[in-house]
């Protein structure tokens, strides 16, 4: 069983679903951090806000982060300024900065208690092809005025290294405490929020009509789609523009003290560590064994092959929490913020964080804020959703789409089990009934769950997921309960259920 440390003993407020028809200026489909802060900065400027959220709020990657405050997203800047400029690769780091200063004064100015820290960030490698890389990302952090130092040695002792990089007054916190608090502000500004509220279609005409699977509407004057992947595509291609990713952490106490920052291992496979401190106990953070969505390929589960590792080095005395989270990735690595597309103008998208939404969220709700408010916002054309680069999109985009083609076709074409005689409890398999293919999971009980493997978002053959008793899909990232319920991704529809009597 998986449970993330975010929601232990923390109680936010929930909402009725979408139970009438609505009107408002802005809607915001999606409450997580981005959703819930752009309906805050929306609130605070007297906008009229309906935010609806399929699941509850912070359910999704916002509850389930490793919650670091930071600019250093990996090795970017010298890819940056070796595709875009330096103009550009500085715009970036400038906005992420802000960004952090922005949440800073938001928790001081309702003084929140959030876990809030200031700490620095590390990169590092034992590998000399990834000591070179990190030297190149140095002379980056320099040409940019970034913040930073080349090491030869982490605070951290327990973990050698050929270099490393910090950079500067970076930040940590606890997301869930935080959004719960921009809950409250949002209500009493006179925002309305709705739960268990999934939405499948945008009509347009004189207003946007959002509509609720539950045939109840939202009219509105603009929408934001905070949904990680957009419902709504638009004729804006986000399914060939965006790649689901997955990674886990596990958390544990140690007998070792913390020296404190926040590490990040370049090497493959790559490693994130940090701790926060929660009822007298300094809680270790490890994270890593990131793959695309529906393609693991290790037998282990990536749980175990963590807590293997963190044994090897980190001094582990107690295992507390396990969980898993889910982000897209663009293809030139910068996030799609700002209009949907030039057809539809007043549709507003917020998407591709990489992993590293915690700044990104920010930057996205200032954006679209001041899009929605017509104020000039100096990063418009920077994260806009429509741009395309020969270099690097032409090449990520033909990566990702053959991928996406090689596994739709290896999903309908493998072969699969004929009996399910020997399926064990806790475990699935696929088999062929009725000239259908048909996933089934047997439960703790015994009990025989039976679906219909065919993603329901475009038909992509879906993959079971052992290690969080899920179907998931190696397309798009949609992912679905062992009984069909859809968990996350641009899936809107569960999965066909199946009577294998007939």
């Amino acid at each position: 069983m998986t449970n993330t440390i975010w929601y232990e003993n923390v109680e936010i407020k929930s909402f009725d679903q979408l139970n009438k028809n609505e009107k408002a200026t802005v809607c915001v489909v999606g409450a997580g951090i981005t959703g819930i802060t752009t309906a805050y900065l929306l609130a605070k400027h007297g906008v009229n806000v309906v935010v609806v959220e399929r699941n509850q709020i912070g359910s999704a990657t916002t509850g389930h982060t490793t919650a670091k405050i930071t600019a250093q997203h990996d090795c970017i800047y010298h890819e940056l300024i070796s595709h875009f400029g330096k103009e550009q690769a500085f715009q970036y780091y400038k906005s992420q900065e802000e960004a952090l200063t922005k949440m800073e004064a938001i928790i001081s100015g309702h003084e929140m208690e959030c876990h809030f820290e200031k700490q620095d960030a590390y990169l590092y490698t034992n590998e000399d092809k990834n000591q070179k890389k990190l030297e190149k990302e140095f002379e980056a952090y320099q040409q940019l005025n970034i913040n930073g130092e080349g090491l030869l040695e982490l605070p951290l002792e327990q973990i050698p290294i050929k270099y490393g990089l910090k950079m500067r007054e970076q930040a940590q916190f606890h997301p869930i405490l935080y959004i719960k608090e921009l809950v409250e502000a949002i209500i009493h500004h006179g925002g309305r929020i709705y739960e268990n509220t999934p939405v499948y279609d945008i009509d347009h005409a004189d207003h946007r009509v959002v509509r609720a699977v539950n045939q109840h509407t939202v009219i509105c004057d603009y929408v934001v789609i905070a949904t990680q992947f957009p419902f709504y595509e638009g004729e804006a291609f986000y399914s060939a523009r965006l790649q689901p990713k997955r990674s886990y952490v596990t958390a544990f106490t140690s007998n070792k003290s913390y020296p404190g920052g926040m590490y990040l291992e370049i090497d493959k496979p790559k490693r994130s560590l940090r701790t926060i401190r929660m009822d007298d106990k300094e809680i270790w953070l490890y994270g890593g064994e990131s793959h695309k969505t529906g393609q693991y390929k290790n037998e282990d589960s990536p749980y175990e092959i963590l807590k293997r590792d963190a044994k090897q080095t980190l001094n582990v005395d107690k295992w507390i929490y396990q969980w898993s989270a889910q982000d897209y990735e663009t293809l030139d690595k910068l996030p799609y913020i700002g209009r949907l597309n030039k057809k539809h103008p007043e549709v507003f998208v917020a998407s591709g964080y990489r992993k590293w939404g915690m700044t990104n969220s920010m930057v996205a709700a200032s954006l679209i804020t001041d899009l929605i408010m017509d104020h000039k916002n100096p990063y418009e054309e920077l994260y806009r959703p429509t741009r395309f680069h020969a270099d690097p999109d032409m090449k990520q985009f033909i990566a990702n789409n053959s991928n996406v083609a090689k596994e739709f076709i290896k999903g309908k074409l493998e072969g699969n089990s004929n009996s399910i005689d020997h399926l064990t409890e806790k475990s699935a398999t696929k088999i062929k009934h009725n000239g259908q293919t048909v996933g089934v999971y047997k439960d703790a009980s015994k009990n025989e769950h039976a679906v219909d493997t065919t993603c329901t978002h475009l038909g992509c053959e879906l993959n079971w997921n052992n290690s969080e008793k899920t179907w998931d899909c190696p397309c798009h990232g949609s992912r679905f309960s062992c009984e069909g319920n859809v968990i996350e991704g641009p899936a809107i529809k569960p999965l066909n259920k199946v009577d294998l009597k007939k």
